[in-house]
């Protein structure tokens, strides 16, 4: 007999209960973002209850994260999509729905009196089958750079084949893959700035370059006059008052020259300069750039190799920044100041134009999935090859296990076959075309040896993924396939759910 121990704001969902209620929160969630996954995927609109503020996306992270949710194997799912993100910066719609559909195949196998712990032993044996299968077909071209170059080409392509760039994906692809290469090697995208303005249309957006001697400073060059806040200053003459103006302004004059000798030809300054030292860094030639902001400095500082600083009396110790060319542009009606050609070299400014604030913001989303997808790839070289290929590779390897495993673990390693055939199938069904026999003539295609044949979305046939160029990182898929079977098992584990409210103060 069981007796209550909860308290009267506790509650409970045992066994069933709690798996049913698991199960419905992550397939409720899969099926939400399915319909946005693929080259013909759908949009989808966020509007803030409380500002009214809309975005349009189809980018898996974004709607997750803009969604309030109440359901604790929903917000599972939600976390592996925000990992996805964090890691390798796209991928975050497949991994949320091969998760949903590894447990709404788990949910079969329970109702046909399967233990859970033999379906997570079964998807295991699964999950190592289908690494083992991605690895040995993933290509590693990184000793040829043409043809490395031409992989990461591809890559963006296909990464934005999805989004709201699709329709110029080979100018972008072209812009990502250049930004990439100037990082020679990092990850570091705060190298690569994006600015935003509305107006013109998408291929109006490009690529500048940041590789005069320029002094980088956060000092006070204001003070030409006097200015004691708070004090009173008594003196018996006007002249006196001069005297110490005098003073303050001899005091400028020492700074500039100061500044000055550091062989520089361009100032800039976090903080307002004044006309006086202003006047006297143009008697010496000296270019000055007043107020910049707090970011744009330390991102000057960074591209151009310069250090900020904030005193002058050892040039031998200060670190200058240097670039080719400054010079002030328009973009639409705002003006900005472009550094071209820094020291670093490995810095650069991608100008985004589009015809809404809605659209820009998109086309952001997208450019930086496209940008982080290739910065990862730098690294990890390997690629394997796209449009649902990759996974009717790994559901016939897994097939294939399953014949040798004895036992229910069997019926389980065929279900993770099947969820991962649901990937090609829900690309085919967004495009409108015909899902079934699409997905059975491509698996018919893997076991005949066509080990390139994946779907031609543009045509609504199978196709030869490797001439037709769509390939996609290795890393990416690998992480997919890791996080949701990790996040499927992690769920199928659940027999219970308990929920309390915060225990509340005591009064002291």
């Amino acid at each position: 007999m069981s007796m209550p121990i909860f308290g009267a704001e506790a509650t409970e969902e045992k066994a069933e209960n709690a798996r049913l209620s698991s199960f419905v929160g992550a397939l409720a969630l899969g099926d939400l973002v399915k319909s946005t996954l693929g080259p013909k995927g759908m949009n989808k609109i966020l509007q803030s209850a409380s500002t009214g503020e809309i975005n349009v996306t189809n980018d898996g992270a974004t709607i997750l994260k803009a969604i309030q949710l109440d359901n604790a194997a929903a917000k599972i799912l939600v976390n592996i999509s925000k990992v996805q993100d964090d890691e390798v910066g796209d991928g975050t719609t497949t991994v949320c729905v091969l998760a949903a559909e590894l447990l709404r195949e788990a949910e079969k196998l329970i109702a046909q009196r399967i233990h859970p712990q033999t379906i997570v032993e079964g998807f295991r044996i699964a999950s190592a089958a289908a690494l083992d299968a991605l690895e040995k077909a993933a290509v590693d071209n990184r000793q040829d750079p043409a043809q490395f170059r031409q992989d990461l080409f591809n890559i963006a392509r296909t990464t934005l084949s999805s989004k709201v760039l699709a329709q110029d994906k080979n100018y972008f692809a072209n812009l990502a893959v250049d930004a990439v290469l100037r990082l020679k090697g990092s990850t570091d995208l705060d190298h690569i700035q994006v600015i935003k303005k509305a107006g013109g249309k998408l291929e109006d957006s490009y690529l500048d370059e940041e590789n005069v001697k320029i002094l980088i400073a956060n000092t006070s060059m204001d003070t030409d006059k006097i200015k004691i806040f708070g004090a009173r200053l008594k003196v018996d003459s006007t002249g006196k008052l001069a005297e110490l103006e005098r003073a303050e302004r001899e005091k400028m004059k020492t700074k500039v020259e100061s500044i000055a000798a550091h062989g520089i030809n361009c100032f800039v300054n976090r903080q307002l300069i004044y006309n006086y030292p202003e006047s006297l860094f143009a008697e010496k030639g000296i270019m000055t750039i007043e107020h910049a902001d707090f970011e744009g400095v330390e991102r000057l500082a960074l591209v151009t190799g310069g250090e900020i600083a904030s005193t002058f009396d050892r040039p031998d110790l200060v670190k200058l920044g240097r670039c080719d060319l400054i010079e002030e542009i328009m973009i639409g009606e705002d003006k900005l100041i472009k550094f071209s050609g820094v020291a670093a070299g490995e810095a650069c400014t991608v100008v985004l134009r589009g015809s809404t604030n809605q659209m820009i913001d998109e086309a952001e989303r997208s450019l930086h999935d496209a940008l982080s997808v290739l910065s990862q790839t730098v690294k990890e070289t390997r690629i394997v090859l796209g449009g649902g290929c990759s996974e009717m590779l790994m559901s016939c390897a897994v097939e294939q296990e399953a014949r040798r495993v004895r036992g229910k673990k069997a019926i389980a390693a065929e279900a993770f076959a099947r969820a991962l055939r649901q990937i090609p199938t829900i690309l085919a069904d967004n495009a409108g075309y015909d899902s079934s026999d699409l997905v059975s003539k491509l698996r018919a295609a893997h076991y005949e040896g066509r080990s390139d044949a994946g779907l031609d979305m543009n045509k609504g046939a199978i196709g030869s993924m490797k001439g037709l160029g769509i390939t996609e990182s290795y890393k990416l898929k690998r992480q997919v396939v890791l996080s949701a079977s990790e996040a499927a098992e992690m769920i199928l584990r659940v027999d219970d759910i308990l929920r309390a409210t915060p225990r509340k103060r005591e009064a002291v």
